[in-house]
C-alpha cells in the first residue's frame, strides 16, 4: 500500500556510489540498488534498514502539515528535489482552483510555508489589501483571475458608483484619480467626482484664456469633454447672449480680449462702440442714434445695414419707401425729426402753380390731396369740404370755380359762380324779374338749362290744367315775384268777355272758383 511519507531530509551516504568507481558496470548495479532502496523505503517494505518503530527519527513527518497525498504525486525517486506536480494532482479537490493567471503561478508564490494547510482561499491571505479596507475583501468586485491588472471588471465596477468612466477616463491608471494622502496609499471611498478634484492643477494653469482671472466655474464639463482635455469647445448658447450669424465664427479675443468673461456685457455696443462713433453715412454719434444696433445691423454681416423705418412715428408707404436716406435726413436730423409731410415738401409746396398753393393759402397738410405714391397728380377730395360735387360739378375743371385763385374761404352759393348766367337768363328775365339768386330753386347740379320750377313750393300751387300752362300764360308781363293770386288777375279778359251770362254786366262776383275749376 502507498500512504503518505515524508522523504528524507538530507541523502543517506550509504546510497551514494563508491567513490573513485570507474567501472560502468559498478555504477549501474549501484544506481539499480540504490534505487530498489529507495522504493523499499517509500513502501516501508525494508525494515531491517530502519530503526524501531519507538525509536524512528522524528524528521520521517511531512513538513506539508495534513496534506493526504502521496508524495510520488510530487516528487520522484530521481531526486527529492525539484518538486514536479504531476498530473494526478487536481488543485481544485482542495477548494481553490486554478485558473487563468493562478495556473501559471509558481507554488512557492502563494505557498510561502511548506505548511499547505496554513494557506488562506481568500485574495487577501496572498494579495497585500493597498485600498487599506476602503474597499472590502471581495477582490473579485474590480479584479479576476485573467489577470490582476485586468481592467474589464474594473471598469464594471466603476459603473456602478457616482463616476462611471468613459472616454479617456477609462484608460486613466487608478492612482492618477486615486491619489495617496497621508497613512493611506489610495484613496477610494470619498473621492471627489467633480472634474476640478482631478484636474484642479490644469484649470489654475490654463491662460488661454484664464480661467481663474476669468472667474470661470470650476464646472469644467461647460467646455472639456472625457474623450479629450484639450480643444474644449464653450457652448455660447447656454448664456445670455446666443451666438448667431458672424458671432458664431467670430474669436474668442474678439470680445473677451479685455479679459472679461463672467458678467460681460451683451450690448452691440459694448463691442462695437468704435464702429458706431466712425461710421459717417449716416453719422451715428452727431445724429444721436440709439446704440442699439440691431435697430439696423443684423449678426450675419455690420455693413448694408437696414433700418426698419416702420418701427418708427413714420412708416415709409409708396415712393418714401424708395427714398434714399439723405432725401429727408440730409440735414442729419434722426432723433426728433418732424414727421409733417411740409418739413420735407416745402419747396414743392411753395413752388406749385397750378393751383398756387401758397398764394391760395392751401394747408400744409399735403396728405389733403397728395399720396405717397406719387407726387403729382394731386387729386382733391372736394367732398371733404363744405361743398360737395354733385352732378356735372363733379367733371368741372377747378379753374371753372377758382380761376380767380380763391380755395380757402371759397362761397358756396350758386351765385357767386353762376351770376353772369343768372344776369343773363332772358327766359325768362331772371334779374329783371326780381328772382331770388338761389339758383337750386329751379336748376340741378345736372344740367344748368332746361331748369324746372316747382310751382308747387309758391302760395299758388298749380292744379288741374294749371299745371299744363305754359309759363307766360300768366307770367306774360314779366312779373314772377309778387305775382298776384287771385282768378281775375289773369283771367279778367274771360271774365269781361262773357256774355251768357254777362259776368261783368251782371255784377258777378270775380272771384272765378265760385262757379269755375
Amino acid at each position: 500500500m502507498v500512504g503518505t511519507c515524508s522523504p528524507p531530509r538530507r541523502h543517506d551516504p550509504a546510497l551514494l556510489p563508491p567513490a573513485g568507481s570507474g567501472a560502468n558496470a559498478f555504477g549501474v548495479l549501484g544506481r539499480l540498488i540504490r534505487r530498489i532502496r529507495y522504493e523499499l523505503a517509500m513502501v516501508g517494505l525494508v525494515s531491517g534498514l530502519a530503526a524501531p518503530a519507538q525509536a524512528q527519527d522524528p524528521r520521517a513527518d511531512s513538513p506539508h502539515g495534513k496534506l493526504a497525498i502521496a508524495c510520488i504525486t510530487c516528487h520522484t525517486s530521481d531526486g527529492w528535489r525539484p518538486a514536479r506536480i504531476g498530473p494526478d494532482f487536481k488543485h481544485a479537490s482542495f477548494g481553490f482552483p486554478l485558473q487563468e493567471a493562478h495556473a501559471a503561478v509558481t507554488c512557492s508564490g502563494c505557498h510561502t510555508s511548506l505548511d499547505f494547510s496554513k494557506v488562506q482561499k481568500t485574495c487577501a491571505g496572498c494579495h497585500r489589501d493597498v485600498h487599506q479596507g476602503e474597499l472590502g475583501v471581495d477582490c473579485a468586485q474590480c479584479h479576476n483571475v485573467r489577470a490582476f491588472t485586468d481592467r474589464s471588471p474594473q471598469l464594471r465596477a466603476h459603473a456602478l458608483t457616482r463616476f462611471p468612466l468613459e472616454g479617456a477616463h477609462r484608460s486613466v491608471d487608478c492612482a492618477s484619480c486615486h491619489t495617496r494622502r497621508s497613512g493611506v496609499s489610495l484613496v477610494f471611498r470619498g473621492a471627489p467626482t467633480e472634474c476640478v478634484g482631478c484636474h484642479r492643477i490644469d484649470f489654475d494653469k490654463t491662460t488661454n484664456p484664464s480661467h481663474p482671472a476669468a472667474g470661470f466655474p470650476t464646472e469644467c464639463a461647460s467646455c472639456h469633454t472625457n474623450v479629450t482635455w484639450h480643444s474644449a469647445t464653450f457652448d455660447h448658447n447656454t448664456t445670455y447672449f446666443a451666438l448667431t450669424g458672424a458671432h458664431q465664427a467670430a474669436n474668442c479675443q474678439a470680445c473677451h480680449g479685455d479679459g472679461v468673461y463672467k458678467g460681460k456685457p451683451t450690448t452691440c455696443v459694448s463691442c462695437h462702440q468704435v464702429s458706431f462713433n466712425q461710421t459717417r453715412a449716416p453719422p451715428h454719434q452727431a445724429a444721436k442714434l440709439s446704440t442699439d444696433c440691431a435697430s439696423c445691423h443684423t449678426t450675419a454681416t455690420w455693413t448694408g445695414a437696414a433700418f426698419d423705418h416702420n418701427t418708427t412715428q413714420f412708416p415709409l408707404t409708396g415712393a418714401h419707401r424708395a427714398a434714399n436716406c439723405q432725401a429727408c435726413h440730409a440735414d442729419g436730423l434722426y432723433v426728433g425729426k418732424v414727421t409733417t409731410c411740409v418739413s420735407c415738401h416745402q419747396t414743392a409746396y411753395n413752388q406749385t402753380k397750378t393751383p398756387a398753393h401758397l398764394a391760395a393759402g392751401f394747408p400744409t397738410s399735403c396728405t389733403t390731396c397728395h399720396t405717397t405714391v406719387t407726387w403729382t397728380g394731386a387729386v382733391f377730395n372736394h367732398n371733404t369740404t363744405q361743398f360737395p360735387l354733385t352732378g356735372a360739378h363733379q367733371a368741372a375743371n377747378c379753374q371753372a370755380c377758382h380761376g380767380d385763385g380763391v380755395y380757402h374761404g371759397k362761397p358756396t352759393t350758386c351765385v357767386s359762380c353762376h351770376q353772369t348766367d343768372f344776369s343773363g337768363t332772358t327766359s325768362p328775365p331772371h334779374q329783371a324779374s326780381g328772382f331770388p339768386t338761389t339758383c337750386t330753386t329751379c336748376h340741378t347740379t345736372v344740367t344748368w338749362t332746361g331748369a324746372v320750377f316747382n310751382h308747387n313750393a309758391t302760395q299758388f300751387p298749380l292744379t288741374g290744367a294749371h299745371q299744363a300752362a305754359n309759363c307766360q300764360a300768366c307770367h306774360g308781363d314779366g312779373v314772377y315775384h309778387g305775382k298776384p293770386t287771385t282768378c281775375v288777375s289773369c283771367h279778367q279778359t274771360d271774365f269781361s268777355g262773357t256774355t251768357s251770362p254777362p259776368h261783368q254786366a251782371s255784377g258777378f262776383p270775380t272771384t272765378c272758383t265760385t262757379c269755375h275749376t
